[in-house]
This record gives structure tokens, C-alpha cells and sequence, in this order.
């Protein structure tokens, strides 16, 4: 005799979640951090050695790299900071986390004259940060 474990299931999926933390949050806080790691490696490299960066002629956003490497350093360091907090499900962590992404976003903007593939994957990242952070399933209060 077979038996068929599957049956029917009524009411809508339930996203996966680890502790209180859903999927898309565990994804956004994993790509926080990897791109405040990125911003924090761009920042060190514009800081050590300028002239890794081939700025193009007449760009209407042109700024001294020494001084903008620090803005990325430490927006690096914030970002994985931010990510970390992410990885709890609160509300502010959510919320900083969308700000910093879209601070990092307009930085990583300013940058493509200076290295545009690394300031393309960038925006990439945040753009999917900001995506999971604001449609991520926010904990039950039942």
C-alpha cells in the first residue's frame, strides 16, 4: 500500500526565515558587507596609490582621489557595520541599512569616471541591497 505524505495545503507560502531574520534580510545584510568590504578595499587603494586611477579628462565630478578614498573608507567601514546589524531584523537596522546603501550609491555614482567597472558592480550591490531591504517580510507581532 502507498501513502502519499504530500496533501493539500491551504493559506499562503510562508518566506523562510532563520530566528526572526528572513531570507531577503540575510541576503541584503551578506551583500552589505561585501560591498562596505569592496567600498573599504576602493577607499584603501585611492588613499595608498592614487595613480591606479585614470581619471577622464574634462568630467564634470572631479575630486581630489586621496580625499575621496577616505570617504569610501569610511563608508566601507559603516556599511559592514550596518550589514551586521541587519543580521537582527530591527527596524532601524532596516532603515540605516537603506540610507547608507543609497549614500553608497550615489558615492559609487561620483565614482565612475575614476574606475567604472568596479563603480558598475557597485551599484549593482546597492541597488539590491535597497531592493531586499524594502521588500523583505518584517517580523509577525502575533
Amino acid at each position: 500500500m502507498a501513502s502519499h505524505a504530500g496533501g493539500v495545503h491551504t493559506g499562503a507560502a510562508t518566506p523562510r526565515t532563520h530566528g526572526d531574520v528572513s531570507g531577503r534580510f540575510v541576503f541584503a545584510a551578506v551583500m552589505m558587507i561585501f560591498g562596505g568590504l569592496m567600498t573599504l578595499f576602493q577607499g584603501i587603494a585611492a588613499v595608498s596609490n592614487d595613480q591606479v586611477f585614470v581619471a577622464t579628462q574634462n568630467y564634470i565630478f572631479q575630486f581630489d582621489l586621496s580625499g575621496w578614498g577616505w570617504v569610501h573608507m569610511v563608508l566601507g567601514i559603516v556599511l559592514i557595520v550596518a550589514g551586521l546589524a541587519v543580521f537582527t531584523g530591527a527596524m532601524w537596522a532596516r532603515v540605516t541599512g537603506v540610507v547608507l546603501a543609497g549614500l553608497a550609491l550615489i558615492a559609487n555614482f561620483l565614482w565612475l569616471p575614476y574606475y567604472p567597472v568596479w563603480a558598475m558592480v557597485l551599484l549593482v550591490v546597492d541597488g539590491f541591497v535597497i531592493w531586499a531591504l524594502c521588500t523583505g517580510e518584517s517580523r509577525s507581532t502575533a
